[in-house]
């Protein structure tokens, strides 16, 4: 049998069911030595001298949110939390849009892929794949988890992603806000992307739909976060939005990596949802970040990076076309990965700030009504040159530390994250990995190394008997001590010259989140509003 032979040989099923003919080859469930051959031959991207693939993805740089749309019908009319998360989107619309790619498809190349989400088998999802683009189905077979060779024999699809680029929307006709879309038909089981080559919106969609699933109807809570295990079995959760640490933190050669990104937790374990890894790479060294570096090699991606004048090696600090440049990777490339990607329920929690205006200490303890309120709230700052427009530190609060994929109002999560802790006795942290002695352009950075060493601390036990004193005006507990870090680091408001600057930023900062808090106040409990700050 030829190599060609081998690639576009008949599988046991066609795709009759969702209406797709094509006249050009399908290609089925191919190795990632295969895509990258096709990858180059098509020349969607090139190879670096790590032997990674880089691949640009166009015009869309990241997801875009507002072009995201969730169908409306008997099944979400009443139970997905509707406005600018969740846009709604017609059954007619979707149903003609759907018509319209179908019939784009019948004269393009095709790839195809089955893959699942879920290293729990009792909460499985079947995906199947179809791809224009041979980077994108390689993608695929790095972010979702990879059946076996028998399973595919018997694999029976539940939920189907049809990713073509190329294929752009007619806002006018279609009911899109433009070009490009990302569509979620819960009851049909699609995801439609079209007119963005953006390679995550595949994954998050995903994400979206497990978040819908899981905690609507099998009572699991679905997490944007990172997850690793220690040698006795000590399972930590990182929660954090970009920039505050939280692949940096989870990444520890001392500990096995659960996952870097989506979980879930049941009543024994949490899992994760993915096969692979999707990290940032701007500024990226192999001193400040080894097992990503490592993770770089053949069957890996990089997404928007540029080269090096006249070389195959990669400049990382290259901003020329985005700062959201990425590596999609296999779990497996990190060396210290547990396979199956689960473990026991966690014994801590930690929901990563990086706080601008050097207000939040760098390691507190939460009872179980600020967690949920700081769950919810999901905080952490942008500084000047992050985003167009920004020059001062600008409060960002995204709930649950994920709102871009959550179709079910937070305090649906978060009252499930509260049952949780609380049964299960898990210890609640809120680090600081921002600034100190200042705000952004007066203080500094909080050390890495002193964030670790408080990170272990808490995983070790070590702050289970040390003293604690209340923040003034989050009402935090924050540890007088901690094993390797000087005890004036501890206290913000120590950090400061100015006392009565921190007192007032505080405040300033308390009444952001009081402020934030106010569109889900009327779905809340008591229990939830009362980890509010207070002043």
């Amino acid at each position: 049998m030829s190599t060609q032979e081998l690639e576009i040989q008949a599988m046991p099923k066609g795709l009759s069911d969702l209406g797709i003919e094509t006249s050009k080859q399908v290609f089925w469930n191919l190795h990632p030595a295969q895509l990258v051959e096709h990858a180059l031959q098509n020349q969607e991207g090139y190879l670096t001298d790590t032997g990674a693939l880089m691949a640009d993805t166009g015009t869309f740089t990241g997801r875009s949110p507002k072009d995201r749309f969730v169908v409306q019908d008997s099944l979400t009319e009443n139970s997905v939390w509707w406005g600018d998360i969740n846009i709604p989107f017609s059954e007619d619309n979707f149903d003609k849009l759907y018509g319209k790619m179908i019939n784009f498809l019948k004269d393009k190349q095709l790839y195809i892929r089955e893959a699942y989400a879920g290293a729990d088998d009792k909460y499985r999802l079947n995906i199947r794949v179809i791809n224009t683009l041979a980077w994108h189905n390689m993608f695929c077979y790095n972010m979702f988890l990879r059946p076996t060779a028998n399973e595919i024999e018997t694999f029976e699809n539940e939920f189907t992603i049809i990713c073509a680029p190329n294929f752009k929307a007619d806002p006018a006709v279609d009911g899109t806000r433009q070009e490009n879309f990302a569509i979620i038909n819960l009851s049909k089981k699609i995801l439609l992307i079209g007119g963005t080559a953006y390679a995550g919106e595949m994954k998050k969609g995903i994400f979206s739909v497990l978040n819908f699933l899981l905690p609507h109807q099998h009572g699991v809570l679905s997490m944007h976060c990172s997850a690793n295990v220690g040698k006795k079995g000590d399972t930590a959760i990182f929660f954090g939005l970009s920039g505050t640490g939280k692949t940096t933190l989870s990444a520890d050669p001392n500990r096995g990596l659960i996952g870097d990104d989506e979980h879930g937790w049941n009543e024994t374990s949490v899992f994760n949802f993915e096969g692979g890894c999707y990290a940032k790479v701007i500024d990226l060294s192999r001193e400040k970040e080894p097992e990503i570096w490592d993770a770089i090699k053949f069957g890996a991606i990089v997404e928007n990076t540029r080269f090096y004048p006249l070389t195959r090696t990669v400049d990382y600090g290259n901003k020329e076309v985005t700062e959201n440049t990425r590596t999609s990777y296999p779990i497996e490339h990190i060396e210290n990965a547990i396979i199956p990607s689960k473990a026991d329920i966690p014994k801590n929690i930690f929901f990563l700030t990086a706080d601008a205006f050097g207000v939040i200490p760098p390691i507190s303890k939460l009872n179980k009504s600020q967690a949920m309120y700081h769950f919810i709230s999901g905080y952490t700052a942008k500084v000047a040159g992050t985003e167009v427009g920004v020059t001062e530190p600008k409060t960002t609060f995204s709930a649950c530390f994920g709102a871009a994929f959550l179709p079910l109002h937070p305090t649906k999560y978060a009252e499930l994250f509260g049952e949780k802790m609380e049964k299960h006795q898990v210890n609640v942290w809120l680090i600081n990995t921002g600034w100190t002695g200042g705000p952004y352009g007066v203080g500094s950075r909080m050390k890495l190394k002193y964030t670790r060493a408080m990170i272990t601390a808490a995983l070790n036990g070590e702050l289970d008997n040390v003293s604690y004193r209340k923040h003034s005006v989050f009402g935090v507990a924050i540890p007088e001590s901690c094993p390797n870090v000087p005890d004036e680091v501890l206290s913000p408001r120590a950090t400061w010259a100015d006392k009565e600057a921190y007192d007032k930023k505080a405040r300033e900062l308390g009444a952001e989140f009081i402020k934030n808090f106010e569109k889900y106040r009327d779905f809340a409990t008591e229990d939830i509003l009362a980890g509010a700050p207070k002043f």
